[in-house]
């Protein structure tokens, strides 16, 4: 098929790049002159595992092609796919701006025939708004439209699209149908075809739940820590029951990121404007924010006065194999420890551009050993493997007092409390090894 991709953003990138590589011929339209010289020389704004090869290996082959010239990209086009930002208002509504300004442009070049399919999270009744704008511009042309909301997970999202479970098919008619299914066939995943109404509500409902997931073993893991059962082992025997299920089941700081935190919002408005308001999704919403201060009260627990303190912090983005720090813990947490005027340094093995832009007053390290170098404590805010697979005899020498707040449960508390940290993790108990003999020691003497 021959595809115009709208927006260059995270999801129209992959969404354009992951279908040319099926063998569509994709062109890939942004305004942004500067980011589409960019892409044409093989440069990927965005870290995502995988994506500039694959983008390399599409643009070479000539499937996939960027311009700035909409009617370039709608030249050829049967399908066209919006994927453009829609960010959150001060109310938590969705800024439909961009969704406009590009229906109104979409209009002057379509034709009959062609099918307007809207990929970007948007409230209820946004895409009857979209053929109202596309009609209006073209003088009332011919056209349908369709809603196929994409669930993708940032460091998994190639393989979220090639290997997708399920394609979501909001259309109004045959016609738009078809040209959904002769896109997706490469992939042959699990379609259901409902209505644009249905499409639209599918992404924030299930973006909801699963973040309810999170804030509730959350909270499990606070009442975990009161009561002296440990959270890591509750949430096996809770996921072990098919009805569950493991994912999303992990205790650890609260998510973040670029849909959560902004899906939610938007869920909470739209049922509002429907006049229900809901209960769960804000209690989720509060949970979440706590989550993040809970971290520094263990933090003050150990070092009761944070000023001059040399904190170090391991993880920046919101989750691992991601740069993206929209909404990340490490935004609130650290800005909480600068204003308790603590000399703050950080580590991310790939947000450090990020971070230069959002933390300006934080320095950053080029690895975790400069991080915790002299550090009174540590605090473990993103789950990378290279976090996970640290040397603990050597971050014991480096630091200046061995004190690891730990919000992804990476370690094992009895394993800490061996190596002499004091340690405090998430929905587990806290232990503190610094006046234990070390396990060096304990060999040469033979204490118990």
């Amino acid at each position: 098929m021959n595809v115009c991709v709208i927006g260059t953003g995270y999801v129209g990138l992959v969404t354009g790049v992951c279908f040319s590589s099926l063998g569509h011929n994709v062109v890939c339209v942004d305004h942004d002159l500067d980011k589409i010289n960019s892409l044409r020389c093989g440069v990927v704004p965005i870290y995502e595992p995988g994506l500039k090869e694959l983008m390399n290996k599409s643009t070479k082959a000539n499937n996939l092609i960027f311009t700035t010239d909409l009617e370039e990209g709608m030249n050829e086009a049967t399908i066209i796919l919006i994927a453009v930002g829609t960010p959150a208002n001060k109310d938590g509504s969705a800024n439909l701006t961009y969704i406009k300004r590009v229906a109104l442009e979409i209009g002057q070049y379509v034709r009959p025939g062609m099918t307007i399919v809207t990929k970007s999270t948007v409230p209820v009744g946004t895409n009857k708004k979209i053929k109202q704008w596309v009609s209006f511009s073209s003088g009332h042309q011919q056209f349908s439209i369709a809603s196929c909301p994409e669930f993708l997970r940032e460091g998994n999202a190639i393989k979220d699209t090639l290997e997708m479970e399920r394609a979501v098919f909001g259309v109004e008619d045959v016609q738009a149908e078809l040209a959904l299914r002769a896109l997706h066939k490469p992939i042959n995943p699990t379609i259901i075809v409902t209505t644009i109404e249905t499409a639209e509500t599918a992404k924030y409902a299930a973006n909801a739940f699963l973040a309810t997931k999170i804030s509730f073993i959350n909270e499990v893991a606070n009442v975990c820590e009161s009561v002296g059962a440990d959270v890591e082992a509750l949430a096996r025997v809770m996921g072990l029951d098919h009805r569950i299920g493991t994912s999303f089941l992990k205790a650890g700081v609260g998510y973040g990121g670029s849909c959560f935190p902004k899906d939610t919002q938007a869920f909470i408005r739209i049922a509002a404007e429907a006049n229900y308001h809901l209960q769960i999704v804000p209690a989720v919403e509060r949970v979440n924010h706590e989550q993040r201060y809970r971290l520094l009260a263990k933090l003050k627990k150990s070092c009761p006065i944070l000023a001059g303190k040399r904190i170090a912090i391991l993880g920046l983005a919101f989750k691992p194999h991601t740069d993206d720090m929209r909404a990340a813990p490490a935004l609130d947490i650290i800005q909480a420890l600068l204003s308790e005027q603590s000399s703050t340094i950080a580590y991310d093995p790939v947000a450090s551009d990020q971070a230069k832009r959002l933390l300006p007053d934080v320095v950053l390290a080029s690895s975790w050993q400069e991080a915790v170098k002299e550090a009174d404590a540590v605090l473990i805010l993103t789950d990378w493997a290279e976090f996970k697979s640290i040397d603990l005899e050597e971050l014991k020498v480096l630091m200046r007092d061995s004190v690891v707040i730990d919000g992804r449960n990476l370690f094992h508390p009895e394993e800490m409390k061996q190596q002499g940290f004091y340690y405090d993790s998430v929905g587990r108990a806290q232990v503190d090894g610094r006046l234990a003999p070390s396990p060096s020691l304990t060999a040469q003497t033979g204490t118990h």
